[in-house]
């Protein structure tokens, strides 16, 4: 399943997006996608998340 989100940018930000593509993705979408992936990666959002479903696995598991 896929959610299509409207963004703006400004001229400056359009054109580090340019720069970018062929090294973070084809399209202005995958660049965009593949920028918010990596930063939340960066900040750690993404194991922690993980992480956290991980603990609630295990205890759903035990029952404990």
């Amino acid at each position: 399943m896929s959610k299509k989100i409207q963004v703006s940018f400004s001229d400056g930000q359009i054109a580090i997006l340019q720069s970018l593509k062929g090294e973070l993705g084809d399209t202005d979408a995958e660049v965009v996608r593949n920028i918010v992936i990596a930063w939340l990666a960066e900040k750690s959002f993404i194991s922690t998340i993980a992480k956290q479903r991980l603990f609630e696995n295990k205890k759903d598991d035990t029952g404990k």
